[in-house]
Parts: C-alpha cells; structure tokens; sequence
C-alpha cells in the first residue's frame, strides 16, 4: 500500500472515530439541556451547579486528550499528527451539530447560539462560526497529511506563523470577547463575524503560504 493509501485510509479510521465521539458529546449536552434549559436552550447563560460545572470543566478537559491521543497514534511526524489532530477535531464539532439536530431538532437556523467550550472561561457564538472553523480545520489538516505522505515536508516561513498567530487570536476574540455574556449572565452583544472572517483568512493565508514556500524549493 502507498503511504498516501494508507494516509486516507488513517483519515478515514481518525474521521469515524471523530464522528462517533462527537455523539457521545451530543448526549451530554442532551443530558444538561433536559436539567438546565427544560424550555429550550437561550441565551443568556444560567450557571451551572458548581459539582456540575467542575465535572464540565474536567470533561471538556479529558475531551481535548483523548482527542489529541488520537492525533498522536495516528501520526509519526509533529506536522503529520497536527494534522490528524485539525481533522479529528473538525470532524468531532462538525458532528456534535448533526447529532444535535437529528436528537434535538436544533440547531433550527446556523445562527442560532450555542456555548461552545468552557476553558478558560465560556465560548459562545452563532452554530455557523464554530462550524467554518471547523470545515477550515479537516480541509488543511486532511492536505497536510497527505502532503507528508507523500514525501513533502511542511516548513512554513516566519510571516506564516505570524498569520497564524493572529488568525487564532481573532477567532478567540469572536468567542470570548463579549465577558458580560460568558461571565456575568446577561444577553450577548452582536457577534463578530468580522473577527470570524479575519481570523480565517489569516489562517488560510498562512497555510498556502507555507504550502506554496514548500512547493517552490528545489528537491
């Protein structure tokens, strides 16, 4: 088998295993919406019990190393497992959402609101914002471990991190910018999408432009 063969077929293994946890994330979200919002989930937040919100906290926690755990199995090389671990991740929020629906019936539109993580502190936004990224996710992270299946190393130049870098602070801002909303309980402001599209154009940006440095070396 080609090492690019056998790259799809461990993003396909990593995908499934993204799609079957994400329902398990579903459930509990299930679970907390009957106790908390028995009405239907709505903003404005109300907080959690506090036996409930450490057990939330550490569960979110173990999510992200059992995700990353994945990531590490399946990749040999630091870039290839970064990219295990974009897909893996991707795919996991993708499907929360569409396990949500089918249980649920919700999200009803992709700008509907939902609290997307906990740590530090809350994340909330549009169904929509944490959807793209995640899309932006399993399409870079899939290329990237193909690209290094096939033999093509990874080395982005010193601006590309700096895209990153500031890509990701805008994607966090458009989550946890709005402290009244995470914090205090009370109706969110507008959401971000400015800082939504910046920070994914930043990314983008970044990824081609380290793709393309690669692409233009001479064996």
């Amino acid at each position: 088998m080609t090492p690019a063969r056998q790259a799809g077929r461990t993003l396909a293994w990593v995908g499934l295993f993204g799609a079957a946890f994400a329902f398990v994330e579903s459930a509990v979200v299930v679970y907390l919406r009957a106790l908390y919002y028995p009405e239907g989930f709505v903003l404005p937040l109300k907080v959690l019990a506090q036996p409930h919100l450490l057990v939330e906290v550490v569960r979110e926690a173990a999510t992200m190393v059992m995700l990353c755990s994945v990531a590490l199995i399946a990749g040999r090389k630091a870039w290839e497992r970064f990219g295990y671990f974009l897909v893996v991740f991707g795919v996991w929020d993708i499907f929360y959402y569409v396990w949500l629906k089918a249980i649920l019936d919700w999200p009803a539109s992709a700008l509907d609101w939902d609290v997307l993580f906990l740590i530090p502190v809350p994340w909330i936004g549009p169904v929509m914002a944490p959807f793209l990224v995640a899309l932006a996710m399993v399409g870079c992270g899939a290329a990237l471990c193909l690209r290094i299946a096939g033999g093509r190393p990874f080395r982005p130049p010193v601006l590309a991190w700096g895209f990153g870098v500031a890509g990701t602070a805008l994607l966090l801002l458009s989550f946890i910018g709005d402290t009244d909303a995470t914090l205090r309980g009370v109706q969110p402001q507008d959401y971000r999408f400015d800082l939504l599209a910046g920070g994914l154009v930043l990314l983008v940006a970044g990824f081609t432009m380290g793709w393309r440095s690669q692409s233009k070396r001479k064996p």
